[in-house]
């Protein structure tokens, strides 16, 4: 492929980050901004060239070591639910940007310390930017078959790379706040994960599958290889003790490299989403290396005894077979986890370097006297020409002292030198008695030990390690990267713990090692939580406040402010309350030991000693406590003031169907009752009645008397079904049999309305095991429910099918629906129907409920719902004791 054509490519490909991430900051729509997928693939920042190229070259020329860097995530990665989510609410409320202000203002919010953190990440990453645009150099002219120019003016990677960092600065300070989210970056950076993952399975199903014939082909023939049973052991116990510290040193890295960092905690927008990533992730990490070995191994079997990287195999193995369109896939995948990780590992060394060491070294005095404009832009710019440095200094390495570096020990040095802040960050949120004076001890320590352990051995040439001390360390069954690991995190812990057991920190250090290690009990009153005491007015802190948030928003904040804390509006005199709040505001924009300097230069804070610190921590430990156990039982009696005062509308819906059913019943027993006495008194006065009319009075008294006896029947039957005792006569019948029976008393009246009945008969076996009579009762009850409200000339219809293990019964009919509210009521006791008829049809409410009571009894259900011209009444019935 010619330069021009791949450039040409680059810049297209570029391009779409440019509107992936333009669209996603204009759209904000719920897509990008709330979505679990997004936070996970963009932490997939972890896979970068290291990861694309260097692992194969490392499973190549080492074997099994690659994996190491991958399996120590996906162990600690399931504590991410406890440890991360701890970190993302210090952060949050502390306003933090970096992992620079997450250490330093644990251990008294130093500005020394945080300059340190920023130094040490700097060293770290800075080389391992210019691993990225080393692999971006060399794919590049591996695709093009050029050979790299030593003139940085005739070199495709000097373009590319200023136009990276012109992506990242114009994107990665969209925002003064630091800790805002930024949306556009992220998204593309998840896009990008997406991409290179995708591109990388498809190189790996076409070398296992399209080169070879499947896994068992290549393995077969890797066997054969010389070197193959060596490298794919793990050597015995020394082998394992590298793999041991290889693990732990991946395991520090996912929580310590700035990228990691950013992404996993300053880029969360709800806890919520650490439970996608906790599998997520490591299914990526999976997918990611799953094709490593066959394509490493591949490589080896096709370019046995030729003189190539092994890192670029999976480049070199497509371009061996023609075959441009994956190799081109390939290289974008490459230059896909290059660019992220120089994207977010520059925004993150940007925050640290303006907000750790020029802001508060160089700077600070200027702020305190400019507008809020200017402020702003001076902010904004400093971390543009941050980000151009750092990505410009980055690309110094590559050219002149990494070009002959493997990416694989480029990336194993960065691990190691970042993992010098592990003390004091796991001490930061696990351990109350860690120092200032320890933290700082350990990582200067241990970087010292990495620098003349691992580093400088590497970039020059040296001597002293061959001295007397040297040797004395000297761990003959560790390899070099696992043995500066060893020997610079034991000191570095070491002296981390020895110090600060016997170093006491100040108050403000035992202030926030509380407010770290008990976050969950201060999440809420943080600022009740900070300690200050001293002299300072409100109107000269928001005098700072104005000159970085201008005048609308620190009149926000102030509102804000008062209305939490119930204050009113004309008081001056600022409390520690106010202090803390006042430094949140401005750490996002300055850094958190900017802010206390600013805000310590307005203000006049009183010693405080540390018996006094205890106290008013222990003081503020029992009102947090305390306005816990207040707000628990607050929300439980509101809970039980909500359930009473259902309980008192239940109870007067109940009492009104009460007071109903009363009136019903009375009428209907005062209906037969009137006409008994009023027909008995007829035949008393009148002896010479004809016996024809005679006998009709008779008859009619008879009647009336068998309606009243059924009303009384009704209402101690209910009784006796809800009391239990009126056992079920269980036997095995014919369900359409006893449908038919009960149906067939009302078919008369069924014809007097002129109404049409049918049936559909689903089942395939009819035989059921039930109580007959009390079934017969249930479909005349229903029946005859159906025969009061169904519409002149309407219909009737009843279905009999098996669903879902059930005996379903449906008996529809046409007329009038049930009022959607009184759906849930219809098989009270006390209920009937609003919905009725001008003249009140007979019956006392009871029919409905007797159902409900029988079919509860066979262990079923009941239920009544609405269709468009009626209502249906589904009876289900258990088939256990179904027999064929």
């Amino acid at each position: 492929m010619s330069s021009p054509l791949l450039f040409l490519l680059v810049i297209l490909y570029l391009g779409l980050l440019f509107f992936i991430a333009f669209w996603a900051e204009k759209k904000k729509s719920n897509f990008w901004i709330n979505n679990p997928y997004i936070y996970s693939l963009s932490l997939a920042v972890y896979c970068s060239a290291w990861t694309y190229y260097g692992s194969i070259g490392v499973a190549s020329n080492q074997g099994l070591e690659y994996l190491a860097i991958y399996i120590g995530p996906v162990i600690i990665i399931p504590a991410w639910i406890y440890i991360n989510s701890k970190i993302i609410r210090i952060s949050r409320v502390h306003k933090i940007s970096s992992i620079a202000d997450f250490i330093s203002l644990r251990y008294g919010n130093s500005r020394s310390l945080g300059a340190i953190v920023a130094i040490v990440c700097m060293l770290a990453v800075i080389p391992y930017i210019g691993l990225q645009i080393k692999a971006i150099s060399d794919t590049f002219h591996l695709m093009t078959h050029t050979a790299n120019s030593d003139n940085i003016f005739l070199d495709t990677a000097t373009y590319v790379v200023l136009i990276i960092a012109v992506f990242s600065a114009y994107y990665g300070t969209k925002y003064v706040d630091a800790s805002e989210k930024r949306l556009g970056i992220i998204s593309a950076v998840a896009v990008e994960s997406f991409l290179k993952l995708i591109f990388f399975i498809i190189l790996g199903v076409f070398v296992v599958y399209g080169v070879f014939n499947g896994f068992d082909d290549i393995y077969e023939k890797a066997s054969k290889l010389p070197d193959f049973t060596q490298k794919n052991t793990f050597n015995g116990l020394e082998g394992a003790f590298n793999w041991f510290l290889m693990c732990m040193l991946s395991m520090t890295a996912i929580f310590l490299l700035p990228r990691q960092f950013h992404t996993t905690i300053i880029e969360n927008r709800t806890e919520k989403h650490l439970k996608t990533a906790i599998w997520l992730f490591p299914l990526y990490l999976l997918l990611m290396n799953f094709f490593v070995f066959p394509i490493a191994w591949g490589g080896k079997i096709l370019f046995f005894g030729e003189n190539v990287n092994p890192e670029f195999y999976s480049i070199l193995i497509p371009q061996k077979f023609g075959n441009m369109m994956i190799a081109g896939m390939v290289f974008l995948g490459g230059l896909s986890a290059c660019i992220s990780m120089i994207i977010i590992s520059s925004i993150s060394l940007s925050v640290m370097l303006s907000n750790n060491i020029i802001i508060p070294y160089g700077w600070l005095n200027s702020l305190k006297t400019e507008t809020e404009y200017a402020n702003n832009r001076t902010i904004v710019n400093i971390r543009k020409f941050s980000i151009f440095s750092l990505i410009i200094l980055g690309f110094v390495f590559y050219k002149y002292l990494i070009r002959s570096a493997t990416l694989f020990s480029v990336g194993l040095t960065a691990f190691v030198l970042i993992a010098q802040l592990a003390p004091a960050f796991f001490g930061a949120i696990f351990w109350r008695r860690g120092s200032y004076s320890g933290a700082v001890t350990g990582i200067i320590a241990g970087v010292l030990i990495c620098y003349f352990n691992l580093i400088l051995p590497n970039y020059f040439e040296t001597t002293y390690q061959n001295s007397a001390v040297f040797n004395f360390f000297k761990l003959a069954y560790l390899s070099p990267v696992a043995s500066a690991f060893f020997w610079s995190l034991l000191v570095n812990g070491g002296l981390f713990m020895i110090i600060s057991s016997f170093v006491a920190g100040n108050y403000r250090e035992r202030n926030f090692a509380e407010l770290y290690v008990d976050i969950n009990d201060y999440i809420q009153h943080h600022e009740n939580a900070y300690i200050w005491k001293g002299t300072a007015n409100i109107s000269d802190i928001t005098n700072i406040l104005t000159r970085f948030l201008g005048e609308k928003k620190t009149r926000q904040a102030l509102k804000i402010f008062n209305l939490k804390y119930n204050l009113s509006d004309e008081n001056d005199s600022a409390d520690s309350r106010f202090i803390k709040f006042s430094e949140n505001l401005l750490s996002g924009r300055i850094g958190t030991a900017s802010a206390k300097i600013l805000i310590e230069g307005v203000t006049k804070e009183d010693k405080i000693t540390l018996p006094e610190v205890l106290k008013i921590l222990e003081e503020s430990k029992e009102n947090i406590s305390m306005n816990k156990q207040l707000t628990e039982h607050s929300q439980q009696l509101r809970k039980l003031s909500e359930e009473l005062q259902n309980a008192n509308e239940t109870l007067v819906i109940k009492d009104k169907q009460k007071d109903d059913f009363l009136d019903s019943v009375a009428h209907e027993l005062r209906t037969p009752i009137t006409a008994i006495r009023a027909t008995s008194e007829l035949l008393l006065d009148d002896d010479e009645m004809p016996a024809e009319i005679k006998k009709d009075f008779l008859g009619n008294i008879i009647s009336e008397s068998d309606r009243l006896a059924e009303i009384i029947n009704d209402i101690l039957f209910l009784d006796k079904l809800e009391a239990g005792t009126t056992p079920l006569n269980l036997a095995e019948k014919n369900i359409t049999e006893t449908y038919h029976k009960a149906l067939k008393p009302l078919l008369q009246l069924f014809e007097q309305k002129h109404l049409h009945h049918s049936e559909v008969n689903l089942l395939q076996h009819e035989i059921f095991e039930f109580d007959e009579m009390k079934m017969i009762q249930v479909f005349q009850n229903i029946l005859g429910n159906a025969l009061k409200f169904a519409n002149e000339q309407g219909m009737i219809q009843t279905k009999f099918q098996e669903k879902d293990g059930m005996l379903k019964i449906s008996i529809f009919n046409t007329g009038k629906t049930i009022p959607t509210e009184d759906l849930q009521y219809v098989f009270e006791k006390f209920y009937q129907s609003k919905n009725q008829n001008l003249r009140k049809p007979l019956g006392s409410g009871l029919g409905l409920a007797i159902c409900k009571r029988i079919i509860s009894a066979h262990g079923g259900k009941i239920e009544a719902k609405n269709k468009e011209i009626g209502v249906t009444f589904e009876i289900f019935l258990p088939t256990k004791n179904e027999t064929t």
